[in-house]
């Protein structure tokens, strides 16, 4: 599954607001509401479930991306949403360097294979820095969609 597959331009937040992992988390879970990708009424315990995932260890994987993700059985199918900050998120990152690039994905309960290879696939593509680099420049939602639509498949 590639990142084409699990974000659309509407689930793409071009100017994220939040100043902190836990802020940014919520940011993406109310953006995946508003987009009707998950149900309001499932917004606390899937706040829950990425929040417990990230504090056994933070998903801030270093050169500015942080990957929050879960599995939860409040779900049919894989759901993302990417949020781009400009100025930077603070993810305890395990480079102690602020996020600019948060992609947020859900995988339904006991889809293990399909949770491992789609984090694989979605930090493969973060961590080209071209790729990252056309994100944190892209003018808008759309520019970034492109980008992310554009991109080869990982294999």
């Amino acid at each position: 599954m590639n990142l084409g597959d699990i974000v659309q331009k509407e689930q793409i937040i071009p100017d994220l607001r939040a100043s902190d992992r836990w802020e940014a988390i919520d940011e993406v879970i109310n953006h995946l509401i508003a987009t009707g990708k998950i149900k309001a009424e499932h917004r606390d315990p899937i706040a829950a479930v990425v929040k417990k995932r990230e504090t056994s260890m933070s998903t801030g994987i270093g050169f500015g991306i942080g990957i929050p993700h879960a599995s939860t059985d409040l779900i049919y199918e894989v759901v993302g949403a990417l949020g781009r900050s400009k100025r930077g998120v603070n993810f305890d990152s395990l480079d102690n360097q602020p996020v600019n690039l948060v992609m947020l994905f859900l995988v339904p309960q006991g889809q293990f294979q399909k949770h491992l290879h789609t984090l694989a696939n979605i930090a493969k593509l973060l961590h080209k820095k071209e790729f990252r680099q056309a994100l944190e420049q892209a003018q808008d939602a759309a520019a970034m969609h492109r980008i992310i639509c554009e991109a080869p498949a990982s294999k």
